[in-house]
């Protein structure tokens, strides 16, 4: 802030520029005294106050640097206090991060180690599976086979009756049949030709009988 001093020597040096010079001279100047003597009265009235306000300034410049001293050494102090906090406290985060991290390590390695159990685990699991619904495939295969195997055996076996029996019954057929027409053939020889026609044309019919 400019004091009172300064704009009134601001104002006589506006004033003086402002003044009109005299006939042929450039140095020389015409001035209104009146008005030239109340700006230097009010200069001499306030250069007093303004020296005795500088003095006093001047006196206490000693104080104002010893205050400013203190506060600056104050507020370094306290600026050194947080600095030194802020540096424990971020060694304590690094020890408890590399802390952290230790433990996170061991928790990693247990829990791959665990997962790693727990997959033979299930492997062997599975593969214990697979062999025993092998065994049982292969168990239920043979099984099968085996009374696929007796299945045949007796189908076999009642096929092989029912043609012995079969072949008796046919045999039989042969051997009454044998006996029939031998028994046709004797009673033949004592027959006219008439009746051997007869018994021919009745025969015939018995024959086609026969042979249906």
């Amino acid at each position: 802030m400019m004091s009172r001093i300064e704009q009134l020597i601001s104002e006589i040096e506006e004033y003086i520029d402002s003044c009109k010079f005299q006939a042929l001279s450039n140095t020389k100047i015409i001035v209104n005294k009146e008005e030239l003597e109340e700006l230097l009265v009010e200069l001499r009235l306030r250069i007093p106050d303004e020296i005795k306000k500088y003095q006093k300034i001047i006196s206490q410049q000693d104080t104002i640097l010893g205050e400013a001293q203190a506060q600056a050494d104050a507020i370094m102090s306290d600026a050194k206090k947080q600095a030194d906090s802020m540096v424990a406290e971020a060694n304590a985060q690094t020890s408890e991060m590399v802390n952290e991290h230790e433990i996170m390590q061991r928790a990693y390695a247990h829990a791959n180690e665990v997962m790693e159990q727990a997959n033979l685990q299930a492997q062997a699991i599975v593969d214990q599976a697979v062999n025993d619904a092998n065994a049982i495939r292969q168990g239920s295969i043979q099984y099968t086979d085996d009374m696929l195997n007796s299945l045949q055996a007796i189908i076999s076996h009642t096929m092989d009756e029912a043609k012995s029996r079969f072949d008796s019954f046919a045999n039989s057929l042969q051997s009454s049949y044998d006996i029939v027409s031998s028994n046709r053939k004797e009673l033949a020889g004592g027959l006219t030709p008439r009746q051997e026609d007869s018994q021919e044309g009745q025969s015939q019919p018995q024959d086609e009988n026969e042979q249906k």
